[in-house]
C-alpha cells in the first residue's frame, strides 16, 4: 500500500516554500508521494484575490515539472463546494483504496483544527503531519521553517518588487502577469 501525503491549499500562487517543504516531508515521513491538493474554495479564507481554479492548477503543475513524487491534483475540483478536508479524504479513500493517506497541515491551521468540519473524525482515521509556520507552537520540529507566503508573493507583484527566489523560475513570468492583472 502506497502512502500519500495530502497537502491542501489555495496555492495562490505555489511558491518555493511549498516545494521545499514537500521535498522534506517526502524524505522524513516515508511518503511515497505528496499530492498538492489545489483547493477550489477554502471555507476559512477570504477569496477576493484568488485566481481561477484552472490557472492556479496550471501554475502548480508547471512549477512541479521534474519534481519526483510531488504532483498537483485537481481532485477537489470534482467535489461539492465548499471543499471540506473530511469530504476530500473520504472521497480519496473510496477512489484509491490501494493508498493510505496522511493529512499535511501548517501549525497555524493546527492551532484552529478543532474548528474544522469533522475534525475528530479526521484525527481518528488519518495521520496528521504538522509543519512549522511562523507564530505556531505545535509542529514537527524536525522540519525547517520555510518562511515564504503566497500573500507576500502577491504583495510584491502588486508593488512591482522582485519575486526572484520566491517562486520557481519556470512560473515567475506567469505569476507576475497573472497577479498583476488580478489586483
Amino acid at each position: 500500500m502506497t502512502h500519500i501525503g495530502i497537502f491542501g491549499g489555495s496555492f495562490n500562487p505555489i511558491h518555493c516554500g511549498h516545494i521545499a517543504l514537500a521535498r522534506q516531508l517526502l524524505s522524513q515521513h516515508s511518503l511515497s508521494e505528496i499530492w498538492l491538493m489545489v483547493s477550489p474554495l477554502n471555507p476559512l479564507k477570504q477569496q477576493a484575490d484568488l485566481l481561477p481554479d484552472e490557472q492556479r492548477l496550471s501554475l502548480a503543475r508547471k512549477a512541479l515539472e521534474g519534481e519526483d513524487g510531488i504532483v498537483a491534483s485537481d481532485f477537489e475540483f470534482r467535489l461539492p463546494r465548499p471543499s471540506y478536508t473530511w469530504h476530500t479524504l473520504e472521497a480519496l479513500r473510496q477512489a484509491y483504496p490501494e493508498h493510505r493517506f496522511s493529512l499535511i497541515i501548517g501549525g497555524d491551521n493546527w492551532q484552529h483544527f478543532d474548528r474544522w468540519y469533522r475534525a475528530d473524525d479526521i484525527r481518528k482515521h488519518y495521520p496528521i503531519i504538522v509543519y512549522p509556520r511562523r507564530g505556531s507552537a505545535e509542529q514537527d520540529t524536525a522540519l525547517p521553517l520555510f518562511d515564504i507566503s503566497s500573500t507576500e508573493v502577491r504583495r510584491r507583484v502588486r508593488c512591482g518588487e522582485s519575486i526572484a527566489g520566491l517562486v520557481p523560475d519556470a512560473i515567475a513570468d506567469d505569476v507576475r502577469r497573472l497577479y498583476a492583472c488580478a489586483t
